[in-house]
């Protein structure tokens, strides 16, 4: 039997999570503090960062007879931080970008209600999309170009920025000082995560580091397929519509692009390809930043782990990711850091 993992342990500590008291009922009354009024119907969407619910309107509000209400968590942003990501998408939206912000009412695209802070958006279907279609794969590089040309315009103030102190160094600390790693696989995690971090601090400094030539710009920060809604071509508003900038911060262009690559190398290399032949019809691209894409693989992949066990209080953690924080969870993580120390140190990706 694996040994049990304090993240684990702690979960059956009895604390109330503040999502305990986001009841229906105080979903509604948060959404009939701004006038809008559901129905009744109130479906819960896929979301763990936050909590995030679909619901049916008495009547339409500027068109739209659903509406989706994020509840975001608390502690996690601050006020200055939201209303920062909501500028970003009212810029985008500004510009015609396919981008699915936050509706403002009473002059204000952020409220509180119940002890919670919210926003309230509108409703659009989609698919997600085929990414093993290049002209699918064309389409969204055009519009991510599109969102990094405003996303350069001017820098975030005050969201942080995606590099290896926020995202390795931190969260390394933190999963070690509070025992989160089992004893029998800690030092080998210890010794593979420092083996990646200092190739990731020495690759490439322009970008991910502090250096003055920094690349950074606004960015999505999560472009990964299920934040991409797609529209058939042969219906109103075809093509790709994005979601959820909750995760927008300072980072490299080509975090926007790296998560909707996937197979061997040689699909990855036609996928980028049509990605960029998209994306270049409206802004350039410096390949340099193609010798990041398996660095930032590396760092999502450690941040993962201790996002996981920060959130491990939350019950809706242990019931969605029962397989976390066993010894043979961590010992997966041990491997797939020393797969990825081989990566980054191989040839990157190459793009005509």
């Amino acid at each position: 039997m694996n040994e049990a993992s304090p993240a684990r342990d702690a979960a059956t500590a009895g604390d109330v999570h503040p999502y305990a008291a986001l009841t229906p009922d105080v979903v509604l009354d948060a959404l009939a503090s701004v006038g809008l009024f559901g129905d009744g119907r109130l479906t819960a969407l896929s979301s763990y960062e936050n909590r995030v619910y679909q619901i049916h309107l008495e009547e339409p509000h500027a068109g739209h007879s659903m509406v989706v209400a994020k509840f975001y968590r608390p502690g996690r942003w601050s006020t200055a931080q939201i209303l920062e990501e909501h500028a970003f998408a009212g810029e985008l939206m500004a510009a015609e970008i396919p981008v699915i912000g936050p509706l403002s009412f009473g002059g204000t695209t952020l409220h509180t209600s119940g002890g919670f802070a919210f926003s309230v958006s509108p409703s659009r279907g989609g698919r997600a999309p085929e990414l093993d279609d290049f002209e699918v794969l064309e389409w969204i590089g055009r519009f991510l170009a599109r969102i990094h040309t405003v996303g350069a315009a001017r820098p975030f103030e005050t969201r942080p920025a995606l590099d290896v102190q926020g995202f390795a160094l931190e969260p390394r600390d933190w999963l070690l000082a509070n025992d989160m790693i089992p004893l029998d696989v800690q030092g080998a995690w210890k010794t593979a995560c420092e083996e990646a971090i200092i190739l990731i601090a020495n690759y490439d400094p322009l970008t991910l580091g502090r250096g003055q030539k920094s690349l950074k710009i606004r960015l999505h920060g999560d472009c990964h397929p299920g934040n991409i809604l797609w529209t058939p071509a042969d219906r109103p508003g075809a093509g790709p519509h994005f979601v959820d900038l909750d995760d927008a911060r300072m980072g490299p262009a080509v975090q926007d692009l790296w998560m909707l690559l996937s197979g061997d190398r040689r699909q990855r290399t036609g996928q980028l390809g049509a990605l960029l032949e998209g994306y270049e019809q409206f802004r350039s691209f410096d390949r340099r930043e193609l010798a990041l894409i398996e660095p930032l693989r590396t760092l999502r992949l450690i941040h993962y782990s201790a996002w996981l066990a920060r959130r491990w209080s939350d019950p809706i953690f242990p019931i969605n990711f029962p397989w976390f924080g066993s010894s043979d969870y961590w010992r997966g993580q041990v491997d797939m850091l020393h797969e990825q120390i081989e990566a980054i140190q191989e040839e990157p990706l190459v793009c005509g």
